[in-house]
């Protein structure tokens, strides 16, 4: 079983986040809103000073020194993804985020597979991002939605998921991990259950990145996108896995500079590969960032981060458990650092604004995630969301923290 980090290892993570350093309304940053962004290490920042200062130039095409040295960088950041993904760079785009690549995909299934009568499946767990792109392509196409329905406890049924999946089904679409609530989604069912039926899988693994090794090929998907900002790297910047031969099968998302192989006045012929989805000047420098981040969390080694981050659950949920009225939403197990809580009584904007008075940084809201809030009858939550560079400290004086704030609003 894979260790924890000691505490030294852990001051040692943290002294590489000069913002931990801060002071909020005179007291430590307590900073639990990772799952919104992440903070970012100092080799992040490093790499894209680097770059800046002593690279700078546009990509691809340019013959002097200065281009070529920004386009092997900018092709190496690729690789590096390729390899934090467990494919090649052929099948990697980058994009502004997960909800652009969702976009990218949604819009594209809508040219070249969705017809009217098909269906698109979803679960009730879904960020908009992962919802408002699918709506569109079934306007566009005449598919119709579905949505596998969540259980109380944050849980998927996957008998009620078979029951949502029929050789009608075209797409499915999910998260990896839910951004609310933490559950984490039984993939390989799912996508069995895809396949089964000649669906696509495309896969929002926003909220898995940070915290558990992905294997794109191996887990069988289609598509899957995750943002920089999510795995301690610059905001802006997203991946787009694409599976076999998708890369030919989708036309462009956006055109432009940077796609095409030859444009005439009666015809353009595209890029192949990834190129021909980045149009215009990319961004370089938080690709390098991007990059940069990967490479940082790999050698952290992922069991001792998933350790890590589920001891801090394990004792926010323990000590949680003491205080009146409280309701705790998640699986608790099979739940990744994410902890979505209420208090009867107590509006959650207003518990988020008097944390932050002491020092905490939480996410207060319906996270993006409107359709569940409606479900549960809740106008928003309080979110924890872990970083592997809080501590089991952090965690306690969180629940103190909550104890006192609710207090006071009552």
């Amino acid at each position: 079983m894979a260790t924890s980090f000691s505490y030294d290892e852990l001051e040692a993570i943290r002294n590489q986040f000069p913002i931990l350093k801060r002071q909020i309304k005179g007291n430590p940053l307590v900073y639990l809103d990772s799952g919104a962004s992440a903070q970012r290490p100092v080799a992040v920042m490093e790499a894209m000073q680097d770059y800046a200062s002593c690279h700078h130039a546009n990509v691809h095409r340019g013959v002097h020194t200065l281009s070529q040295e920004a386009s092997a960088a900018y092709e190496a950041a690729r690789m590096a993804l390729a390899e934090f993904l467990g494919t090649n760079p052929q099948q990697v785009v980058f994009t502004k985020g997960t909800t652009d690549g969702i976009n990218l995909v949604a819009h594209g299934l809508a040219e070249v597979l969705l017809q009217e009568d098909d269906e698109i499946v979803l679960t009730h767990l879904e960020h908009h991002s992962n919802i408002l792109p699918w709506q569109e392509a079934a306007r566009r196409s005449g598919a119709r939605l579905r949505v596998i329905p969540v259980e109380w406890d944050g849980t998927i049924s996957l008998e009620k998921a078979a029951a949502c999946i029929s050789p009608r089904t075209r797409v499915l679409a999910f998260a990896h991990v839910s951004n609310t609530l933490g559950t984490i989604l039984p993939v390989a069912e799912l996508v069995a259950m895809a396949k089964a039926v000649g669906a696509v899988v495309v896969l929002d693994a926003a909220q898995s990145a940070p915290h558990m090794p992905l294997n794109a090929e191996q887990l069988g998907v289609d598509f899957l996108a995750f943002s920089g900002h999510k795995v301690y790297g610059p905001t802006g910047i997203g991946i787009l896995y694409m599976a076999g031969d998708w890369p030919d099968r989708l036309p462009p998302y956006q055109l432009g500079g940077g796609i095409i192989k030859e444009v005439r006045f009666d015809g353009t012929t595209f890029a192949e590969g990834p190129l021909k989805f980045e149009a215009g000047t990319p961004p370089i420098e938080a690709a390098i960032g991007f990059a940069a981040a990967v490479k940082w969390l790999q050698n952290l080694d992922f069991k001792r981060v998933q350790s890590h981050e589920q001891h801090l659950l394990n004792i926010l949920r323990n000590a949680l458990m003491e205080l009146p009225g409280i309701t705790l939403l998640g699986p608790g197990s099979e739940q990744a650092s994410v902890q979505s809580l209420v208090i009867k009584d107590v509006h959650p904007f207003d518990l988020g604004t008097l944390l932050d008075q002491m020092g905490f940084a939480v996410r207060t809201g319906h996270h993006c995630t409107q359709p569940l809030m409606q479900l549960f009858g809740l106008p928003g939550t309080v979110r924890v969301s872990f970083g592997v560079y809080n501590t089991a400290q952090e965690a306690l004086s969180f629940a103190q923290a909550l104890t006192r704030a609710a207090n006071l609003l009552r």
